[in-house]
Formats: structure tokens, C-alpha cells, sequence
């Protein structure tokens, strides 16, 4: 059985926690708002909640080893990259290097090793 690095480890646990607790803060009602307004807001930010749901499963896929998984949170991050740029020069350097840190620590030697299924390294 191949070893999963702690680095995936981290990464997958984290997208896991930090997107449920932002899924389900952003679908928690918020001060004194009707149901209308509320259902106005789903329905016309629904996919910073589609975006979340993916965090969740790239999460999920990369701690179980899916190849595909890492390619979804890389383009989840790529996403967040043009998001970042859309909210000015420090949003896009911020996401920018959370981008490039997780690619550095997504396909490592290891980490590749680990997706592909080798034999630990």
C-alpha cells in the first residue's frame, strides 16, 4: 500500500474543514433577513456554494488517493486566482501564492508517487 504524504494529508483536511465551515456559514440564514431575500441570495450566489461543495471533494478525492481529485483542487485554486484578481492586486497575489504553494506541495515527488500508486517512496 502506498503512503500517503503528510502534505496531502494537510491539504486534504484542510479543503475538508474549511469548506464546510464557509458551506455551511454562507447557508446559515444572517441577521434579520425574510425568507425571500434568503432565497434570493441562494439563487443568485449559488456558486460560491458550488465552489465551496468542490473544496469539499477535491478534499475528500485527494486523501483517498484519486488523481483527479488533485486536478480539481488545482483548477479550484486557479478559480480562486481569477476571483482574487477580480477584487484587485492584493487578492491576486495573495491567491496567486496560496496557488503556487499548493501546486508545489500537489505534485511533489512524493505526492505524484502517491496519485499515481507506486510503492512508497
Amino acid at each position: 500500500m502506498n503512503k500517503r504524504p503528510l502534505s496531502i494529508t494537510i491539504i486534504g483536511w484542510i479543503c475538508i474543514v474549511f469548506g464546510s465551515i464557509a458551506l455551511i456559514a454562507g447557508l446559515l440564514p444572517s441577521g434579520q433577513i425574510t425568507a425571500a431575500q434568503r432565497i434570493v441570495e441562494l439563487q443568485t450566489h449559488w456558486y460560491v456554494h458550488v465552489s465551496r461543495m468542490v473544496m469539499i471533494v477535491s478534499g475528500v478525492l485527494i486523501l483517498y488517493g484519486r488523481n483527479w481529485g488533485r486536478w480539481l483542487l488545482v483548477l479550484w485554486l486557479v478559480f480562486h486566482v481569477v476571483v482574487g484578481a477580480l477584487h484587485g492586486p492584493i487578492g491576486v497575489l495573495t491567491h496567486a501564492a496560496l496557488f503556487l504553494v499548493g501546486v508545489f506541495f500537489l505534485f511533489r515527488h512524493n505526492a505524484s508517487a502517491y496519485f499515481r500508486g507506486d510503492k512508497a517512496v
